[in-house]
């Protein structure tokens, strides 16, 4: 059941675009020519979808491309032994060489810090980045590692009976927009 929505519409918008002046004032390249060493990489799927707008965003606002990947998660997973379903396994896709660019790692919602976890893992496969640095749209909070993003969207802090469901048109929705949702209780369904 959805409690709240904190962000849609033009608030969301108004996020992404906030989000992508911190990425080119924090790297001063992007305002000159093309941004060859930054990479935008986003987690498989929404954090995808999160990169591929902050790159139109900066380019927009920029007036240069910014390299965007994708990477697939799911081998790098603590929990893959423990999930019952077969693991859909989607291709990774890095457009530049990973070894001393700037990635910045793009993920829609940072809660335990575990799927950062694998996805760092899962970068360090796949070459030496110069540094990683982390987007998320929106933190809730509840961190079971020690990793905080560098550019957050918005600040949600959520209780753990509640999740965050974020919502891109590229995945079939009729709007953009953050939602609070309430976990069903145990028993419920």
């Amino acid at each position: 059941m959805e409690i709240a929505r904190p962000l849609a519409g033009e608030p969301f918008e108004r996020t992404i675009s906030r989000m992508a002046h911190e990425i080119i004032e924090a790297h001063e390249d992007c305002t000159h020519e093309a941004c060859t060493k930054v990479v935008l990489v986003g987690i498989r799927r929404r954090g995808s979808h999160l990169a591929h707008r902050l790159a139109r965003r900066i380019a927009a606002i920029a007036g240069t491309p910014v390299a965007v990947g994708t990477l697939d998660i799911t081998l790098y997973r603590d929990d893959l032994r423990r999930r019952a379903d077969s693991p859909e396994l989607v291709r990774t896709e890095i457009p530049i060489d990973m070894n001393g660019a700037v990635v910045i790692l793009v993920d829609d919602v940072l809660y335990t810090g575990r799927s950062v976890r694998a996805a760092l893992e899962g970068l360090i496969a796949l070459g030496r980045p110069a540094r990683i640095e982390l987007a998320v749209l929106v933190d809730r909070g509840h961190r079971e590692l020690p990793i905080r993003a560098d550019y957050v969207g918005k600040n949600l802090p959520t209780t753990p009976a509640e999740t965050i469901r974020v919502r891109f048109t590229e995945d079939g929705e009729t709007e953009d927009a953050v939602c609070v949702l309430a976990l069903p209780a145990e028993g419920e369904a």
